[in-house]
């Protein structure tokens, strides 16, 4: 009888892996193990057959649509994948900034919780094209928030175009925090919209250093638009279930890598 269940059960945890990369677009193999309740063995087996299948393709860590390339989540996606790794990535970037600092957040749900860790700095001045961030440090007494102009781009909440980037020209900051859709060894950060590409290259040019922030899901996927080469990227701030093969060839080219462990984590 167990043979002829097995089946059955694969076939079932087969279309719900399914749906769960449908709905969020790429997920990284531990969380869809962990939604599955199986092992990474048997998930990994399973992404595989659904490759043959031609149904979602395998990347490095993980699973995403086919064409994933070219893929835009929406923000309420975005906000509910990986949300605590992100929180996590936050409180370990805001320990870079200090008072009397100028630094660059760029649009993303992790630069909107850096933003909630930055509310009570002194004479801190934030530039950012991200309306989440800004809003989110508006009532802050001891942060002045400098947005840039352009088109307001729904999707990721955040100004965009010729005007954005032309905004930023002459500014010079210490840091700028940006995030992704993606970040690799081979092409660094990446995104899958040009517009978007464009004006995070923008706000990185105005830094002396370069902080990608980066969870677990994102680390060993690329998209499409490249925003940041991996030699530009002075540290990469990522959370303890993101694949080490791709933080260790990081670090082996300079960038300094900073693991938050997740509290759940912590005594393992």
């Amino acid at each position: 009888m167990a043979d002829e269940t097995r089946p059955a059960f694969a076939a079932e945890r087969r279309e719900r892996i399914l749906e769960l990369v449908r709905a969020n677009g790429a997920m990284a193999l531990r969380e869809i193990a962990s939604r599955v309740r199986a092992s990474e063995v048997t998930v990994r087996r399973d992404v595989r057959a659904l490759e043959s299948e031609g149904l979602i393709d395998r990347r490095r860590g993980g699973a995403a649509l086919p064409g994933r390339l070219g893929y835009e989540q929406s923000y309420s996606q975005k906000s509910g994948l990986a949300a605590p790794e992100k929180l996590a990535i936050a409180a370990a970037a805001a320990r870079l900034v200090e008072d009397d600092d100028a630094v660059v957040l760029g649009a993303g749900t992790t630069t909107e919780a850096l933003a909630r860790e930055l509310v009570g700095r002194q004479n801190l001045t934030v530039v950012t094209n991200s309306l989440l961030v800004a809003e989110v440090l508006a009532s802050a007494p001891g942060v002045e928030v400098v947005m840039t102009g352009g088109t307001l781009r729904g999707p990721i909440r955040a100004l965009v175009g010729t005007a954005a980037e032309q905004s930023l020209a002459g500014l010079r900051v210490r840091q700028a925090f940006v995030s992704g859709n993606g970040v690799t060894a081979e092409r660094g950060l990446s995104t899958p919209n040009p517009a978007v590409a464009s004006v995070d290259r923008a706000l990185v040019n105005c830094a002396q250093e370069v902080v990608v922030l980066a969870d677990h899901t994102k680390v060993g996927a690329d998209t499409m638009v490249q925003t940041v080469p991996p030699e530009h990227i002075a540290h990469l701030i990522t959370d303890n279930h993101a694949d080490p093969e791709v933080l260790m060839t990081l670090e082996d080219m300079g960038t300094l890598v900073h693991v938050a462990v997740l509290e759940v984590d912590r005594g393992e």
